[in-house]
């Protein structure tokens, strides 16, 4: 029994890992999409919504983050409703390892599996409208963030509150 939960444990910390890794890679293009619109002058608002994005390639991150612990995606990696946030990325894995010899028969080439789902939430609202060049005005966890590509510093800073990066039920 020891062997099984173990078995199942590290499969729920690769789900968990790879979960993780999706949805922190779908952030990051968010983040690094809104900086280039925001250099532009245009299309800012569908990066800080999430309409624009890309889910499959932050699921390539999965399999990545699942090896790395011992595991394989299976049953593919996936986001609820892209386009939109939040967004949730939902990863299946199977240890590469089996249960193994044990007193109970038939365990030796069991493997564990583990489901894990990662959410990106927005932190902000827009205050300005969509037509507005930068520097632009929105809301941060009630706090009013100025996102202006001229001041790269606070810029930076910005950014890193636009997005929250959670593991979910």
């Amino acid at each position: 029994m020891g062997q099984a939960g173990a078995n199942k444990n590290g499969a729920q910390t690769a789900a968990d890992a790879a979960a993780l890794a999706a949805a922190q890679s779908y952030r990051d293009q968010l983040r690094t999409g809104l900086l280039t619109a925001l250099g532009t002058g245009a299309g800012w608002a569908d990066w800080l919504s999430g309409r624009t994005g890309d889910p499959e390639a932050a699921c390539g991150e999965a399999g990545t983050y699942a090896r790395s612990n011992g595991a394989e995606v299976v049953g593919g990696c996936g986001t609820s409703a892209p386009g939109t946030l939040p967004a949730a990325f939902t990863v299946t894995v199977r240890s590469s390892s089996a249960v193994g010899r044990s007193v109970v028969p038939g365990t030796e080439d069991v493997h564990a599996t583990a489901t894990a789902r990662a959410v990106v939430e927005p932190r902000c609202a827009g205050r300005s409208p969509e037509s507005q060049k930068p520097p632009l005005d929105i809301v941060c966890d009630g706090r009013v963030v100025t996102l202006d590509p001229t001041r790269p510093d606070d810029l930076a800073r910005a950014l890193g509150a636009l997005f929250s990066v959670r593991l979910a039920d």
